[in-house]
């Protein structure tokens, strides 16, 4: 039931990243706020506790599994937007990177011959191609929007329905 040391540091790794993700959509939702897009500041600040929420899984898996997760190291988010679009071209590229991570994990815990991990990596498979794919849709929406204000604010007053929920994945 026990992860070797070379899968635990990975999924350290992981967590890690997952909370760096979370800090890299605050920062942008902030990129939005101050553009005065309260919609898709929200939706950023969702996904920002989305990322949380996924630190969580792998951090309960790990204590399932009687080991001791740690968090290392995060660093600033370094992030420059000159406009919206560079704001979600940022999340998606946040997001591809995040995508690579799980893969390299998955392929670290077959490796170690870790099938107890199997369920939560194919799970979180599954979740990075629907999130690239809804910042991809996103992106797209903005270069048709192109500098279109009316447009820019329809697609913000829909990204700002999204339902707000907490980092513990219940409505708040």
């Amino acid at each position: 039931m026990k992860m070797s040391d070379t899968l635990a540091q990975a999924f350290d790794d992981q967590i890690t990243l997952e909370f760096e993700a979370s800090m890299t959509y605050r920062q942008l939702a902030i990129e939005v706020d101050v553009r005065d897009l309260p919609g898709m500041a929200s939706w950023l600040r969702h996904q920002a506790d989305e990322e949380i929420v996924h630190a969580n899984k792998f951090i309960d898996h790990m204590v399932d599994r009687d080991m001791h997760p740690a968090i290392g190291a995060i660093a600033k988010p370094e992030i420059t937007c000159e406009n919206v679009l560079d704001v979600f071209q940022a999340a998606l590229d946040h997001e591809r990177k995040v995508s690579e991570a799980i893969r390299t994990l998955y392929r670290t815990a077959e490796a170690e011959g870790d099938l107890d991990s199997r369920p939560l990596l194919n799970w979180f498979l599954e979740e990075q191609i629907e999130e690239e794919s809804t910042v991809s849709e996103i992106i797209g929406r903005l270069e048709l929007i192109k500098d279109d204000g009316p447009g820019l604010l329809r697609l913000d007053a829909e990204l700002g329905q999204r339902p707000v929920e907490t980092t513990e994945n219940t409505q708040a």
